[in-house]
């Protein structure tokens, strides 16, 4: 049987551009995050192949934010610009067949010009999953799940956990829970895109540590594999490990660890060795990225 001849994706020489959004999942287990790097595998340089490959385009795909090494996705935005003139369903499709299968696209579609997905969004929503350990039987892990929850062998109460997020609600100098190497790169290289693409400028300015969280909390979720705690969180922007450091102060204050009064004196001190640990990327998930109607 012959093979079925490939569509012609070339870019046309009097073709427009066109304004792309997709929105992706990805396991970031086997990745280095998002941004590209050299000599490293990243979802941003994966997906930049691939559209390579099916297009003859090389566009750099923007994404909503920058997740790090070990981070998952469950609906990841990116956008960029292609002259090529495909059919939204066959880009998704051709794309879809050269990404590795831990990256899938879901919804590919063209839109207005002046969307970008990181400059346009006005919340975004993480979630962290938490296998609770119990007293009895000895806790273990489940294989299958270890790729994408923090284990932790302590009995964790649920409503120290709960009371503790809601204190995060509302606007808030974040800093001590900001990674402490200040990430000069991803501020000028923002501040450079917008003036090279008149792009409008982020929600929350780059030098800011001031966010807004809209809610804040945990929930329980049945399992056969033992307790599974998942953090909620959505906001209008937030920092450099923030959602990692929020779970491990609370996950500190649960343990009893740190007294739950702590907590708006680690807040105004503005210093990251006050918070708590770093929980492990592996069980960070970018759930979803909200955006304002489109006209």
């Amino acid at each position: 049987m012959a093979d079925h001849p490939q569509p012609d994706f070339s870019p046309q020489s009097d073709s427009s551009p066109q304004t792309w959004k997709l929105t992706l999942a990805y396991d970031g287990t086997d990745f280095q995050g998002w941004q590209v790097q050299p000599g490293l595998r990243t979802i941003q340089g994966e997906l930049q192949s691939a559209l390579g490959r099916v297009t003859g385009e090389s566009p750099l795909p923007q994404g909503s934010g920058r997740t790090d090494a070990g981070v998952h996705a469950l609906a990841q935005v990116s956008s960029f610009a292609l002259r090529a003139p495909i059919p939204p369903d066959n880009l998704l499709r051709a794309v879809n067949r050269t990404l590795p299968p831990s990256i899938r696209i879901s919804e590919a579609r063209t839109v207005r010009s002046t969307f970008h997905a990181r400059h346009s969004a006005i919340a975004k929503t993480y979630e962290y999953r938490v296998l609770r350990g119990t007293d009895s039987p000895p806790f273990l892990c489940p294989p299958f799940l270890a790729r994408y929850v923090y284990a932790c062998p302590w009995p964790l109460p649920l409503d120290a956990l709960q009371t503790c997020a809601r204190l995060f609600e509302g606007e808030h100098d974040f800093l001590s829970f900001a990674a402490t190497d200040p990430d000069l790169s991803h501020r000028e290289s923002d501040l450079a895109e917008i003036q090279i693409q008149n792009a409008k400028p982020p929600t929350v300015p780059p030098e800011s540590t001031v966010r807004t969280i809209h809610s804040s909390a945990w929930e329980q979720r049945p399992t056969q594999d033992g307790e599974l705690l998942v953090y909620r969180i959505r906001g209008n922007g937030f920092l450099h490990h923030m959602v990692r450091n929020l779970v491990g102060t609370m996950i500190d204050v649960a343990r009893g660890q740190l007294a739950l009064v702590e907590i708006p004196r680690i807040l105004s001190a503005r210093s990251r060795s006050e918070a708590g640990p770093t929980a492990p990327a592996r069980g960070l998930f970018l759930h979803s990225v909200d955006y304002p109607p489109e006209p």
